[in-house]
């Protein structure tokens, strides 16, 4: 599951939450390797023609689109979300794509966990609400990890208070 709670600090409990990668940056090099492969596989025929450099820019561009395309996914991904749970505290940290970084803070005994079963831009839409501002948490995850982590959530926010 792509949260973990770390083991409490100085500051207090630690939640990291991140998404999940189905495709390894090794296996990101091995799929692009592959399909450059597979795509090639048929020129071998042309070899030697003038066929051959008539194809090969169409190669190179899907090849290109390719990396591109799984390269940028994984800049869109490189999300971590830090919640930190301390007694009178509890500061949420979003760490986005580019560097982005949104920094949330509430007094934990104020702060609601709120479920948005539809409505919501993903089903079983969570956010915590009790600060200046509602903030979202988890949206990244599957709905069946958000209902975990709404549970563990409440259990942690009840035992602060």
């Amino acid at each position: 599951m792509p949260h973990e709670w770390l083991p409490p600090g100085p500051e207090g409990e630690r939640l990291h939450l991140w998404p999940y990668r189905s495709l390894p940056r090794r296996g990101f090099i091995w799929f692009v390797a592959a399909t450059a492969l597979l795509i090639a596989t048929p020129l071998i025929g042309v070899i030697g023609s003038p066929v051959l450099w008539g194809l090969l820019p169409f190669l190179a561009a899907a090849i290109a689109a390719l990396w591109w395309g799984l390269a940028r996914s994984y800049r869109d991904g490189e999300v971590i979300e830090e919640l930190v749970l301390a007694p009178g505290r509890l500061r949420l940290q979003r760490h986005g794509p580019h560097g982005r970084r949104q920094d949330w803070e509430a007094d934990p005994a104020r702060v609601r966990v709120i479920r948005h079963e539809t409505g919501g831009p993903v089903p079983h839409y969570l956010v915590l609400e009790g600060g200046p501002r509602e903030v979202e948490i988890g949206r990244f995850l599957t709905p069946e990890e958000r209902l975990v982590l709404e549970y563990e959530l409440r259990l942690r926010l009840r035992a602060l208070r």
